[in-house]
């Protein structure tokens, strides 16, 4: 064994193997990651007739699909929950593993509090040209903030088409764009409240959610809206039984040993072209090829032998996960739908910043999404559970009315606690990310190749992006095999 290799794994065979280098396991593909992409990947490339083993860090495999059960045998999604109108291979998948589909609850009115103001008024299917969903008529504020907030939301969605979605970086103006954050690109058009929270919106919770206008750039917020347009409608479906089956089901047709508990720690390439896989469990594997389907600030917890090249890890370096806390609350039944409201509410709330109908089509259980993001998932992360749990019924309560605050199930997940994801939905680029490491983006490293939601050029950061991923990362260790 070379030098550097035991400088990363230890002096001798046993430490690398847990037992003796002999006794390593052989096959075509290590897959690092159990979520959506990388058993989607394991599925894939044995479909090819590539022999796979895949490593999970967790006890549970899905990553950040998660589920549990509530009263009436309902099932709940922690993570991710929702299927859109255009993602095609989600739907795909679903049908494939017989799992049914229902329409999300978007009939009756929704919720707005702003600045103090409730206003419950019809939603309206257009994202582009309304206020998040509501008609510009419908909202408590002057013509004057209306015309402002239109404008700015036009002069984004302009942007938004001038960008190149798969190569950011050679988008017009790019370098611009790309030292410019959201913050300062919104002050510098409008001084408008009202027109600063759509693009809030969008960095806190619309698809790329989890962080802050000044954390990102103005060119990553326009790549994630060109990849992912809400115009699209990706809540337009839940699963019976929730999203979070998917992975026990995709695991089921994998044949080959699927390990948790068993983190990668090293991947080594060999002088023969081939890679070692130390894992925590103890074990080793030997393969061909390696798939790592996690995303990009996790896979810094791997040491690369050799190192990988600047671009690679500056990028991963430069890719934070977002901040989340997702909470759901169950009750007997979808109550609000009775007083013609449909469950979604967002608007300047001391906690919360969104919640959603959750409920299966007959309403019962009711179940209420409600989602607290970027800083605020951050400073509330650090309250007592007892008031943090307090001040999100209260806002509940301000929203839904009294009977919000008593529900018989709750349930809380902080996704920047979760070791093996430490934030969600997904990850965003600092300011300067695209245009100097950008290029790295999803170019393999010799037989090393990147999945995971956030590899995807469309959907990034939804399953719909997941599954595209490991896809392409089994087209891509076919094509290096070969």
């Amino acid at each position: 064994m070379q030098a550097t290799q035991r400088s990363a794994l230890g002096s001798d065979k046993d430490d690398f193997t847990g037992s003796s280098i002999d006794s390593k396991s052989k096959v075509d593909v290590v897959v690092i990651g159990a979520g959506i992409s990388g058993l989607i990947a394991a599925r894939d490339l044995e479909k090819q007739n590539r022999s796979t083993t895949v490593l999970e860090a967790q006890e549970r495999i899905g990553g950040r699909c998660h589920r549990m059960q509530t009263i009436n045998n309902w099932w709940l999604d922690l993570g991710g929950q929702w299927m859109g109108q255009t993602h095609h291979l989600f739907k795909a998948l679903a049908n494939e593993l017989g799992i049914k589909t229902f329409d999300s609850y978007f009939d009756g009115k929704t919720v707005l509090i702003w600045n103090g103001n409730r206003v419950a008024v019809p939603m309206v299917a257009d994202w582009d040209t309304t206020f998040l969903g509501i008609a510009y008529s419908d909202l408590p504020v002057s013509i004057k903030e209306k015309e402002a907030a239109q404008k700015l939301h036009r002069e984004f969605l302009q942007l938004v088409q001038t960008v190149d979605a798969q190569q950011p970086w050679l988008s017009p103006n790019a370098r611009a764009l790309d030292t410019q954050t959201i913050e300062t690109w919104m002050r510098s058009s409008t001084d408008c409240e009202l027109a600063y929270y759509i693009l809030k919106w969008y960095t806190r919770v619309g698809g790329s959610g989890g962080y802050e206008p000044g954390d990102a750039s103005i060119l990553h917020l326009a790549q994630t809206q060109k990849a992912s347009p809400q115009s699209e409608i990706p809540e337009k479906w839940m699963l019976y039984g929730a999203v979070g089956q998917i992975a026990d089901l995709l695991a089921q047709q994998i044949k080959g040993e699927i390990r948790t508990n068993a983190a990668a720690q090293a991947v080594i390439k060999q002088s023969d072209g081939n890679y070692l896989v130390k894992a925590a469990d103890g074990s080793c594997h030997s393969c061909s090829a390696v798939v790592i389907a996690i995303p990009p600030a996790l896979r810094s917890r791997i040491v690369f032998e050799p190192g990988l090249p600047a671009q690679v890890s500056g990028l991963q370096q430069r890719s934070p996960m977002g901040s989340m806390i997702k909470v759901l609350t169950v009750y007997p039944t979808a109550w609000w739908r009775e007083q013609g409201l449909n469950g979604y509410a967002q608007g300047t709330l001391p906690t919360v910043e969104m919640t959603a109908d959750s409920s299966p089509p007959s309403g019962k259980p009711g179940v209420l999404a409600s989602f607290i993001a970027a800083d605020k998932a951050v400073q509330l992360g650090l309250k007592d559970p007892v008031a943090r749990k307090q001040l999100i019924l209260n806002d509940l309560a301000t929203i839904w009315g009294p009977e919000a605050a008593n529900p018989v199930n709750y349930f809380e997940i902080n996704w920047g606690e979760e070791s093996w994801s430490t934030g969600a939905f997904t990850s965003f680029t600092t300011p300067g990310t695209w245009t100097s490491f950008g290029p790295a983006w999803r170019n393999s490293v010799g037989r090393i190749v990147w999945a995971g939601t956030e590899c995807s050029a469309r959907w990034a950061g939804y399953y719909e992006g997941a599954i595209q991923a490991g896809l392409d990362a089994s087209k891509t260790v076919q094509s290096l095999l070969s």
